[in-house]
C-alpha cells in the first residue's frame, strides 16, 4: 500500500509491516523515515541487520538467501536493500518479485530507492513490492511550503518565531537562506536550538545565526519567473553564478520557459483550452498553477522580443559577439549574467500601468472644461 510521510508515525504505532519501500530524492526526509522504521524494528526485536547495495555484478541470490535465512543467534533480522540507480535490471526485477512473494515473519525488509518516474512506478517489480508491503514516497518540500516546514521543525525543539509580521519575516529569511538544501535547513534549525533557549526567537537572533547555505537549482528558475518573484529570481541567478553554474545551461532553462509560454499563448489565442495546452507542453506540478497569471502578465510581442535577446546572449556566452552591427540600442548587457536577468525579467516583471491620458483642455488634477 502507499503511505504518506506524515502518516508514518501513526502507522508504526499500530505495528510493523513485513516490507517497506522508501523512495525519493529528498535525502534528509528519506533518512529520517528509514531511521524511524529501524528504531521501531529494533524495539520489536529485529536486532540483527544485513545491508545490501546493488552495484554492477550484484549477486541477487545472496539477498534472497538472507531474506529466508534465520539469524545465527535466532534473532529477528532487518534486511536492507539499497538500489541507488533505481534500476534493478531483469535479474533484479525477478528477484524483487520473488522477495515480495516470500513471507518470513522473522525478517523485515527495507528497500530504498531514488525518485522514480511514472513508468518505473508501474513496473511489475515495484508494484509487487508496494502490494506486498508499504511504499513510502518522499516528496520534496516545495519553496512555498518551506517557511511552514521550518516553523514546524522549530516547534518540535521547543522554539517559535515571534507572532505577526516579524515571525513571517523570520521564517521567510530562513527559507531564502537554505532554499534547495533541506539538510542545511535542518542543521541551521538545530544550531538555533543550541544557541538559544526554548521559547520565542527574534528576527535579530535568527539573522545573526543563520548562514547563507542555499543551494540553487537551475531548473527552479522557471518557478520564480512565472511567479513574478523578482527578489527570488535575482538571488537564484546570483547564487548559480557564485556556484559556478554554466551560463549556457541557465540560458537554456530560461529560454525553454519563454518558448513554452509563447506556444501556450499562441494556442490559447487560437481557441485551444488551457488544460490541453499545458498537457501538450508538459507543464505540471507547481508550474501548472503559475502559468495562468504569467500569461496574463506577458504579451506575445514581449515573448518574441525575449527570444531575440536570447539569441544574442547565446552568441555572447559562446564567446561570439552578441552585438548587432549598427544597432547598439538592442544589444545585451556586456555581462552575460546581467543579460540572463534581463531575459528572465521579460517574464517575471509586472507590466507598467499605461499613462493616464487627460481629455483635451483638461489640466492635471482638474476636470476638463465644458
Amino acid at each position: 500500500m502507499q503511505l504518506r510521510l506524515d502518516a508514518l508515525e501513526a502507522h508504526l504505532a499500530k505495528g510493523l509491516a513485513g516490507l517497506y519501500v522508501v523512495y525519493g530524492d529528498e535525502h534528509l526526509l528519506a533518512q529520517e523515515a528509514c531511521d524511524r522504521i529501524r528504531a521501531t524494528a529494533r524495539a520489536a526485536g529485529y536486532t540483527d541487520r544485513s545491508v545490501f547495495t546493488v552495484e554492477r555484478g550484484f549477486d541477487w541470490s545472496s539477498l534472497l538467501g538472507a531474506s529466508q535465512s534465520m539469524s545465527l543467534f535466532g534473532d529477528r533480522q532487518l534486511v536492507e536493500l539499497r538500489i541507488p540507480s533505481g534500476k534493478p535490471g531483469k535479474e533484479g526485477a525477478d528477484a524483487l518479485k520473488t522477495l515480495a512473494s516470500a513471507v518470513n515473519p522473522d525478517v523485515l525488509t527495507l528497500v530504498t530507492l531514488p525518485r522514480l518516474d511514472a513508468a518505473t512506478q508501474k513496473a511489475a517489480w515495484f508494484t509487487a513490492l508496494a502490494d506486498a508491503g508499504v511504499a513510502l514516497k518522499i516528496d520534496p518540500v516545495e519553496r512555498a511550503q518551506l517557511p511552514n516546514w521550518v516553523g514546524q521543525r522549530l516547534s518540535a525543539q521547543g522554539q517559535r518565531v515571534a507572532a505577526g509580521d516579524e515571525g513571517r519575516r523570520a521564517l521567510q529569511f530562513i527559507a531564502e537562506r537554505v532554499e534547495g538544501n533541506l539538510l542545511a535547513a535542518h542543521q541551521e534549525i538545530q544550531k538555533l536550538g543550541l544557541l538559544y533557549p526554548a521559547g520565542s526567537l527574534s528576527f535579530e537572533q535568527i539573522h545573526d545565526a543563520v548562514l547563507n547555505v542555499a543551494r540553487y537549482d537551475v531548473f527552479k528558475l522557471n518557478e520564480a519567473m512565472l511567479a513574478g518573484d523578482v527578489g527570488r529570481l535575482a538571488r537564484m541567478l546570483d547564487g548559480l553564478r557564485g556556484e559556478g553554474e554554466a551560463a549556457v545551461l541557465v540560458l537554456w532553462a530560461v529560454v525553454e520557459e519563454v518558448r513554452t509560454l509563447l506556444r501556450v499563448k499562441r494556442g490559447a489565442a487560437a481557441g485551444k483550452p488551457l488544460a490541453v495546452l499545458l498537457r501538450e507542453n508538459r507543464v505540471w506540478g507547481p508550474r501548472e498553477r503559475l502559468v495562468g497569471p504569467a500569461l496574463s502578465r506577458v504579451t506575445e510581442a514581449a515573448l518574441e522580443k525575449a527570444l531575440a535577446l536570447a539569441a544574442k546572449i547565446d552568441r555572447q556566452v559562446k564567446g561570439l559577439s552578441g552585438a548587432t552591427p549598427g544597432n547598439h540600442r538592442n544589444d545585451p548587457p556586456p555581462d552575460p549574467w546581467d543579460g540572463l536577468f534581463e531575459l528572465a525579467m521579460s517574464v517575471a516583471a509586472r507590466p507598467s500601468p499605461p499613462p493616464s491620458r487627460a481629455r483635451p483642455g483638461a489640466m492635471p488634477g482638474l476636470p476638463a472644461r465644458r
